[in-house]
Parts: C-alpha cells; sequence; structure tokens
C-alpha cells in the first residue's frame, strides 16, 4: 500500500517548522549562541561535559527537545550540551541517532539541523570508525579528507528549502581545508599523532566482511562506519563549515591475524562494540586536547 501526503502537506515547511520548535525550546533554558557544532560519537560524548564559562553549562536532554529523536545505542548519552571552552561558544550533541535504529535520514540529521539554527557556522563532527587502510591502527585519530556515502540514503531527498540551500549543493570541499590545516597544527603543537584518509559511511548494523573491507579499501577508503555522511551533507547543503575527525577504534575484519585456541586451530578475530568504546576511552586525552585546542584556534579566528 502506497502512503500519500495530506492535500497541501510541503516538507520543506513541515522539518522547518520541528526545528523552530527545537530551537525554541532550547532557546528558552540559555541565551548561548553557538558558534561551533560538534556531532560526538560511540565513546566520544565525554568532550561535551568539558564545556563550561562564565555562563556555566547547559544540558538538555533529548526527551525534553520537541522532535529531537532518541538513540538507543550504548555510548551516546543523548543530550545536547551547551557551554564555553577555550574562548568559544559550542553546542554538542552527546550522542547520535543512526539509519540503522530505523531512522529516517531527516531525523538522523535533525539535531545538527537544530544546532545550525542555533547559530553554529562551524560543525565538528567525529566518529568512532574502522580501518580498511591496513597502516591504520587501533587508537590512531584520522581527520577525513573526504568520505564516500555509500548509504544509499540522503538527507536532501524531496523538496529542497531554498531558504536553507541550493538545491545540489557543491561537495567538491565537503571538509573544509582550512580547519584541517588548523587541527594539523593543533596535534602538531600538541604533540599528537593525526593521520588523514578517505571515510566510508555505510549503512550497517553489522560489521563488514573481510571481503567488504577489501573492496572498500579499493575503492580508497581508509575507514568505514555507520554515521558522518549524511551531517556533513547536511552541513554543507547549509553553507556551514566542516571538520571531520574519526577515532579508529579497530582494524576491519581479515585486518587482524587469527589467534590461535588450545587445540592449535586458529580463530578469526571478533569485532564488537565493546572493543569500539574501549578504545575510545583509551584515546579520550588526546581526543579532548586537540578538540580544545581547535576550539581555542576557532575561537582567536586563525581557523
Amino acid at each position: 500500500m502506497t502512503s500519500r501526503a495530506p492535500a497541501g502537506f510541503d516538507a520543506r515547511v513541515d522539518v522547518r517548522a520541528k526545528v523552530e520548535a527545537a530551537v525554541a525550546a532550547v532557546r528558552a533554558r540559555t541565551a548561548l549562541r553557538p558558534e561551533v557544532a560538534l556531532v560526538l560519537g560511540s565513546g566520544l560524548g565525554s568532550f561535551a561535559d568539558t564545556l563550561g564559562g562564565p555562563a556555566g553549562q547547559v544540558a538538555i536532554p533529548y526527551p525534553e527537545i520537541p522532535g529531537m529523536p532518541v538513540s538507543g545505542v550504548v555510548g551516546h548519552a543523548g543530550r545536547l550540551v551547551l557551554g564555553e571552552v577555550e574562548g568559544t561558544v559550542a553546542v554538542a550533541m552527546q550522542g547520535r541517532v543512526h539509519l540503522y535504529e530505523g531512522h529516517e535520514p531527516a531525523d538522523v540529521v535533525f539535531g545538527l539541523r537544530v544546532m545550525l539554527a542555533l547559530g553554529a557556522r562551524t560543525v565538528v563532527v567525529t566518529n568512532a570508525a574502522g580501518a580498511s587502510n591496513p597502516a591504520l591502527e587501533a587508537g590512531d585519530l584520522m581527520l577525513l579528507d573526504d568520505h564516500l556515502n555509500l548509504t544509499g540514503r540522503t538527507p536532501l531527498l524531496g523538496p529542497n528549502d531554498d531558504s536553507v540551500g541550493p538545491r545540489f549543493p557543491d561537495m567538491s570541499e565537503a571538509y573544509d581545508l582550512g580547519l584541517r590545516t588548523a587541527a594539523r597544527r593543533v596535534a602538531a603543537r600538541l604533540g599528537i599523532p593525526l593521520r588523514s584518509g578517505v571515510y566510508a559511511g555505510l549503512l550497517g548494523p553489522s560489521y563488514e566482511t573481510p571481503a567488504e573491507i577489501r573492496m572498500l579499501h579499493r575503492l580508497g577508503a581508509d575507514a568505514v562506519g555507520m554515521s558522518t555522511v549524511l551531517e556533513t551533507i547536511t552541513a554543507r547543503h547549509a553553507g556551514a563549515r566542516v571538520l571531520g575527525i574519526s577515532c579508529i577504534t579497530n582494524k576491519g575484519a581479515g585486518l587482524t591475524p587469527p589467534s590461535r585456541a588450545a587445540d592449535g586451530s586458529s580463530r578469526p578475530h571478533v569485532l564488537s562494540h565493546a572493543e569500539v568504546q574501549e578504545t575510545a576511552d583509551r584515546v579520550r586525552d588526546a581526543f579532548v586536547g586537540l578538540l580544545r585546542g581547535l576550539l581555542s584556534e576557532i575561537g582567536g579566528g586563525r581557523a
């Protein structure tokens, strides 16, 4: 059975109305006007706890924001946090929702649209990712130079809202060169190793097979995950600058040598979400230091 939209329904108006209601709810709680929006992925949400400043920190659980979808994935706290760090007012999504949870693309990017409507014009999007490039190791931080959207979905499907951005947004520099340069400068100053590469966004939720990891590497992907690409498309459509950072939490299937059992047989390395969280916890200090330094650069007009 084919569903039909009600007569007079306009998806652009519906999305705009939902975003405006969410923004009103946030502004009823704080007068802070963020310059930077942060989307914090699996195990990386602790950075939001560092936001503070003279006005203090404002943390709003997603269920208290009209229209805000809630993630059921472990490691995603589900709060919108506003505050100041290194002289820059920021708003952070402490956790995100994903396509594989059954959400539509519009739901996946709803929180980002709210943060952009609050005033943020620079977006830092982070994720936990598996390595498809054998040269990457668990614990590496990787700047996104580009991405492959292999989800088969886009948040721009349907009528375009010309007041937000063009029908056909340019993606030739999805990840801002100036922000990447600033991130490398901060990493060098802090002594934090920082890799760079191409991120492939897949639907999930199953991890990739060894054959899929080999395919992705041949396609040019250095890391693979289940988020980020839709958010980047949304931000660029709205004219915001984007910086992407992956925490490499594991090598992709087939890239870790098998272990030997007591009977002499080999066992393939088994991937798990617990491993993702454990690695993210291990690199937390470096990740927080990099973000704080980057926000200092943005606040000082150097990025």
